[in-house]
């Protein structure tokens, strides 16, 4: 059987790695922060989007509105 010391060393060990889980889990100001951080950047990715997205809009409308008129500007039609 194991010694007495090697079981009071795995068991401090046991203890010490519980009190980290814990207080990494509880760490709730960090933890926050983080979320704030990662919305902070969501946003930002979703604003580019709209951007990308809105100045694509415009360039289908554009393009769009020039093949209308060839169209019907066309006597192929």
């Amino acid at each position: 059987p194991p010694r007495p010391q090697v079981r009071a060393g795995e068991s401090l060990m046991k203890l010490v790695s519980d009190l980290k889980q814990f207080l990494i889990l509880n760490d709730f100001p960090s933890v926050n922060e983080a979320i704030d951080q990662r919305n902070q950047q969501l946003r930002a990715l979703q604003e580019e989007c709209d951007r990308k997205l809105i100045a694509l809009r415009d360039e289908v409308s554009i393009d769009l509105y020039e093949l209308e008129e060839e169209y019907y500007s066309s006597r192929y039609k």
